[in-house]
């Protein structure tokens, strides 16, 4: 999982953010290994019985929109022939939807129509990532139906794999996405993707700015995972709980 790709992201997205150059060696790293990058929605087809997998299938994935995933990643990913799955938040792209609020240069829709044409699925992620699990069902409702009607009227064909803004899903928000006519749903959880997770709670791997390519290369061979991401599985173990409590509370002043 990825998001910006940048020399120098603002600060709001540093973290999460790879070099140009870390990302193109990671690419690398997959060829000399022999992975075959896939889109979201052939491993689902593949799980669903649509046909055999490659022996070292990888998903590469990119939140969110960010501009420097036109300037910078599909460059590489042109030059290894690899597949990847674009999730944008519609409301954050430059353009007529544009609906403020983004955190760094962001897309427009002639580059997002740029990565569909070199092979890249384009799917949902909300139209202006908002915490899905925080807000009202109309909203939530707003929120999936929007981002899938956008991305259908700029491309001419329906998103059919989603990503949770901030990996925040439960079952009220699967049922709300797969309601929104889509297919499959990313959610973070920072382990590998199985298909007994189910097709709306596929997991991923968070490739930070500080990730080199030891890390980088350990994780997509599937070793040290859970050394590597246990802050991460504390940390959203207990904010899930919070998370719970915050959106009772909410429920329950709602009713008063």
């Amino acid at each position: 999982m990825y998001h910006a790709v940048a020399h120098r992201p603002a600060p709001a997205t540093r973290a999460l953010s790879v070099s140009p150059e870390a990302f193109a060696r990671q690419m690398e790293v997959l060829a000399e290994r022999g992975f075959t990058p896939l889109t979201t929605a052939a491993l689902a087809h593949a799980w669903r019985g649509g046909g055999p997998l490659p022996e070292r299938p990888v998903l590469i994935t990119f939140d969110d929109g960010y501009e420097g995933v036109h300037r910078h990643a599909l460059p590489a990913l042109v030059e290894h022939s690899f597949a990847a799955t674009l999730f944008v938040s519609t409301g954050w792209l430059r353009g007529a939807h544009d609906a403020g609020g983004a955190p760094d240069a962001m897309l427009d829709w002639d580059q997002v129509r740029e990565l569909a044409a070199a092979g890249t699925e384009i799917g949902g992620h909300s139209h202006t990532h908002p915490q899905l699990d925080q807000v009202d069902d109309e909203r939530l409702r707003q929120e999936a139906v929007r981002c899938t009607e956008i991305i259908a009227a700029e491309l001419g064909e329906r998103p059919a794999s989603f990503a949770y803004p901030f990996g925040y899903a439960n079952r009220r928000v699967r049922r709300a996405v797969r309601g929104a006519g889509y297919a499959q749903s990313l959610a973070v959880g920072n382990g590998l993707a199985r298909r007994g997770q189910g097709p709306y709670a596929l997991r991923r791997l968070t490739v930070r700015r500080s990730t080199d390519v030891a890390e980088f290369t350990r994780i997509v061979e599937g070793r040290g995972i859970a050394r590597t991401f246990a802050a991460d599985r504390a940390l959203t173990k207990g904010y899930a709980l919070v998370r719970r409590t915050r959106r009772a509370g909410s429920l329950l002043l709602g009713r008063t």
